[in-house]
């Protein structure tokens, strides 16, 4: 990563805004070509079958010592290999990769319509917090790291965006679909007037796919200005979960269900802090590849150029300021 990209990722780690996100696109070049991915088929399956991704899937260990050499490192794999291995769980309403090391996801992606929106048939009050069977017990995110932390357990998948199952809400309960959140003036205020923005988009489009994480972004120190990474970790004397300092969403609003239409691609970047319900959504826009290269993640390499909108300019990227805080009370736990 670039000092330059470094910079521009750390002005919007401070709250800068608008400036931020103008030197931003002031660095893309024209034409982008970075942006969505295109659909594919998800197998549905119910909680209790989440799938990992195992070693053996992503790395065949081989033998690659020419003859004669006096070293084999290869050979530490009679051991078993290493890692790292992200844990990907597919259910009814998400699909998630995990993170071993921060006991957070990489990224959670879901998928709303209108139909799926208008489907009252789950209920938030019959939900409970779990912790996740399907991530290794050393590696789990705990009830009780979160238990007087300060912190909220944020959804990265809202529950309100599966109301359409029981199932499929409770779902998003799994430790594996939380991080911890700010809560006053975050996750129970600007956080969930942009969910709600996701949700309205669904108004214009007929498919709306979203991915959504934490990010560990670097802060210049003003003492010996230096770029460092700095993060709370909570859980109690054993601290393990990792608090992001920022949180990212990369939105592909489809024009048409079906393969081969635009995309309107929309990617943001905010703070895991207090943000005023007056602050413009359209300030927390970034191009999708300053999310790529603060995770390491790739959203769109099989996008065509032809095919992608930027959504912001298709759509008014504002938020609609509702009052979530007294609905949430009883909800929030910290």
């Amino acid at each position: 990563m670039s000092k330059a990209t470094i910079a521009v990722i750390a002005a919007v780690s401070a709250g800068a805004g608008a400036a931020a996100t103008a030197a931003m696109y002031s660095m893309r070049k024209p034409e982008q070509t970075v942006t969505s991915t295109t659909t594919t088929a998800v197998t549905t399956r119910t909680p209790s079958a989440p799938v990992p991704v195992l070693a053996s899937q992503v790395f065949t260990p081989q033998t690659t010592t020419a003859p004669g050499a006096p070293v084999d490192p290869a050979g530490l794999f009679e051991y078993g290999f290493p890692g790292p291995v992200a844990d990907l769980a597919t259910r009814q309403g998400l699909v998630s990769s995990f993170d071993r090391r921060t006991r957070n996801p990489h990224w959670v992606a879901e998928h709303i319509t209108p139909a799926s929106l208008s489907i009252r048939d789950g209920d938030r009050k019959h939900s409970s917090f779990l912790e996740d069977p399907a991530i290794p017990d050393k590696f789990q995110a705990k009830l009780k790291d979160y238990y007087r932390s300060g912190y909220d357990r944020g959804h990265q998948v809202p529950a309100a965006d599966c109301k359409w199952s029981q199932g499929a809400m409770n779902d998003t309960f799994y430790l594996s679909n939380m991080c911890p959140q700010v809560g006053e003036g975050f996750n129970r205020d600007y956080w969930a007037h942009f969910e709600d923005f996701c949700r309205r988009l669904t108004q214009r489009y007929p498919s709306v796919r979203i991915v959504t994480g934490p990010l560990y972004l670097p802060k210049r120190d003003p003492q010996d200005s230096k770029w460092y990474v700095r993060y709370e970790v909570i859980g109690g004397a054993a601290p393990n979960v990792a608090v992001p300092t920022h949180f990212y969403k990369v939105i592909y609003a489809e024009e048409q269900a079906a393969p081969g239409g635009k995309v309107a691609l929309g990617a943001f970047v905010l703070p895991n802090a207090v943000i005023p319900n007056e602050k413009p959504l359209s300030d927390f826009e970034v191009p999708l590849e300053a999310v790529e290269r603060a995770s390491g993640l790739e959203f769109a390499n099989k996008l065509p150029a032809a095919r992608r909108k930027r959504l912001c300019a298709e759509t008014s990227c504002s938020v609609m300021v509702k009052e979530y805080a007294e609905r949430q009370k009883a909800f929030a736990k910290k």
